[in-house]
């Protein structure tokens, strides 16, 4: 998959079949839209093209918002990558770019920068400024420039009953196992492992504390949780647990992951942890014996689970 972040830049000597959209999370809903434009290229021995946007529309447009988004970009293209896809352009969504009419966004991105000869959408797709343009305009367009345009049936999309909004909402509920269904795949977070205050190591659960630079990326509620990473070529279960250490009077929220049997060093390194299911609300316990305790009880519960592989995905 090549990647474009300049429209003007891209280039195929085959005709170019698009589809169009944010697609945060690139879910069960955004995989049929990508699975049937990718087919209908290969069919026609066609470039299958995502135009996508970075930062999301409503980061640029609602100021006071504070959406959070489940993938990072690197995240995003990382899942893209997997689809078969053969280019992504990855169009940078400002204000004034918001401001193209319906008619300036198919003839200036389209038709003159993506040499566009079919566009494939869902069937309640819009676009342009206030998002004025609909599947009956851009069929006009279509006529009027010289390429087809394909439109996803409604039965296709919506027995599927997904979007990124639902998803986002079990994220933050915790609803870890609803959201991994919705997405096709275990929710991601990517980061750096940094020092921690070594209190896990002090009472026999180390942990790896995750920093996540993306201010954007969304997080499931304070809790523990079971996880799973690729570490060192190899599958590591553990659990994490996202929160401000209440029991010791802990100021800022931290992400910790206690891997289990692994102990090799991993400071500086950037890592995915895949997030499987939710054990408990964080607690503040009356000391930190008692949170030890706690823990281990978390530990034989995962294990258990893990072992049955309890898992939706």
């Amino acid at each position: 998959m090549k990647i474009y972040t300049d429209l003007s830049n891209y280039t195929s000597k085959n005709k170019t079949f698009v589809t169009i959209g944010t697609f945060d999370g690139v879910h069960v809903g955004h995989q049929k839209v990508l699975s049937n434009l990718i087919n209908s290229a290969k069919k026609d021995n066609a470039t299958a093209v995502l135009l996508t946007f970075f930062p999301h529309p409503r980061m640029v447009l609602q100021k006071d918002t504070s959406i959070k988004l489940i993938n990072t970009i690197d995240e995003r293209i990382k899942l893209l990558e997997k689809t078969g896809l053969d280019a992504l352009v990855i169009h940078e969504f400002t204000k004034d770019f918001a401001e193209k009419t319906a008619l300036d966004f198919v003839k200036n991105v389209l038709v003159d920068n993506l040499k566009i000869s079919k566009l494939i959408i869902g069937y309640d797709h819009r676009f342009g400024k206030n998002r004025e343009g609909n599947f009956e305009q851009l069929t006009a367009f279509g006529k009027t420039f010289g390429f087809e345009v394909s439109k996803i049936p409604q039965q296709e999309i919506d027995h599927i009953t997904i979007s990124s909004t639902k998803i986002r909402k079990a994220i933050e509920l915790g609803n870890i196992e609803e959201a991994n269904r919705n997405l096709g795949y275990a929710f991601m977070l990517t980061g750096e492992i940094v020092k921690g205050n070594n209190l896990g190591e002090k009472i026999g659960f180390p942990t790896a504390n995750l920093a996540i630079k993306e201010t954007y990326k969304l997080l499931p509620k304070t809790g523990s949780y079971i996880v799973k990473s690729e570490l060192e070529n190899e599958t590591v279960y553990g659990m994490m647990n996202i929160g401000f250490n209440p029991t010791v009077k802990g100021k800022t929220q931290t992400i910790e992951i206690h891997f289990f049997n692994f102990n090799k060093d991993l400071y500086g390194k950037k890592i995915q942890i895949d997030v499987l299911k939710f054990l408990r609300d964080e607690q503040k316990f009356d000391s930190v014996e008692d949170l030890k305790n706690q823990l281990e009880k978390d530990k034989q519960k995962s294990l258990k689970i893990i072992q049955d592989n309890l898992f939706e995905v």
